[in-house]
C-alpha cells in the first residue's frame, strides 16, 4: 500500500497587529488582519482536502487548542505540533525531526500565504516525491511555495531565509546533503500589496469557497488604487 505524504500547514494565529508586516506597513491594519484570516481560510481549504494525514503547527505552544479547533468535521483528526522558537530553519528542522519520530515519512510543508497553490500543484507533488528524495516549488521572488521531502531536512538554520536567495541556497543545501531535487513550476505568496494585484487574476474565475471569498475581500475593501501607490 503507498504511503499518503503528510501535509504539514506552519501558520501563525491571525492576531491584529501582528503578523504580516510588510502588508500591514502600506495598508490599514484592519484590512491586513481580514486578509491574514482569508489567506489562512485558503490554506485550511487545502488541507481539508488532503487525502492523507494533515498537522497544523502553530507559531506558539499558546495557540494549541485554537489550532485544534480549525480542523474540519468532515477530516479525520488533525495532529496539532507546535513550532519552537528560532528562526524558520530551526523551527522547521524540530517540527521535521518530530514529525518522522512518529512515523512520518513523506512530509509537505506548506504556509498560510499561497492562495495560488491549486490541487494540480499538489498531485504533481504527491507523484513527484515517487521518484525524488526532495521536492520544492520556488516563488517569483526567490523564496519557495511549497517544500516536500521523503528525507530529513538537512539543517536549515543558517539559510537566507525571508531573502530572494532562499530558494537556490535550499535546494543546493539539499543536493549537498545527498538529496535528489525535483523543481516544480513557479508559484508566489503573498507579502506585498503588489502580491494582492496579482490574486485578483489568479483567483478571477476561482470556484473554491475560500479563494472565492478572498477574492470578493480583496475587490471590496482594498481599493485599486491603494494597491498600486503602495
Amino acid at each position: 500500500m503507498v504511503e499518503l505524504p503528510t501535509l504539514v500547514l506552519v501558520c501563525k494565529r491571525p492576531t491584529l497587529g501582528f503578523g504580516k508586516q510588510r502588508l500591514a506597513a502600506k495598508l490599514d491594519m484592519e484590512v491586513t488582519h481580514r486578509v491574514a484570516e482569508a489567506l489562512l481560510a485558503c490554506a485550511l481549504e487545502d488541507a481539508h482536502n488532503w487525502p492523507g494525514p494533515i498537522v497544523i503547527a502553530p507559531a506558539s505552544p499558546h495557540d494549541h487548542d485554537w489550532a485544534a479547533a480549525l480542523s474540519s468535521p468532515a477530516h479525520s483528526p488533525v495532529m496539532v505540533l507546535p513550532q519552537v522558537s528560532g528562526n524558520l530553519g530551526r523551527r522547521l528542522n524540530v517540527l521535521d525531526s518530530g514529525l518522522r519520530s512518529k512515523g512520518m515519512k513523506q512530509l509537505v510543508f506548506i504556509g498560510s500565504d499561497s492562495p495560488g497553490l491549486t490541487q494540480t500543484d499538489y498531485a504533481a507533488v504527491r507523484n513527484a516525491l515517487q521518484c525524488d528524495d526532495t521536492v520544492l516549488k520556488p516563488a517569483l521572488d526567490g523564496g519557495v511555495v511549497l517544500m516536500a521531502s521523503n528525507c530529513p531536512w538537512p539543517v536549515l538554520t543558517d539559510l537566507p531565509w525571508s531573502s530572494s536567495l532562499l530558494g537556490e541556497a535550499l535546494a543546493k543545501n539539499c543536493r549537498e546533503a545527498g538529496h535528489s531535487v525535483a523543481t516544480l513550476n513557479e508559484g508566489f505568496d503573498v507579502d506585498e500589496p503588489e502580491d494582492l494585484m496579482k490574486l485578483i487574476s489568479v483567483l478571477d474565475d476561482e470556484q473554491r469557497p475560500a479563494r472565492h471569498a478572498l477574492h470578493t475581500l480583496i475587490c471590496d475593501l482594498i481599493p485599486m488604487k491603494e494597491i498600486k501607490h503602495a
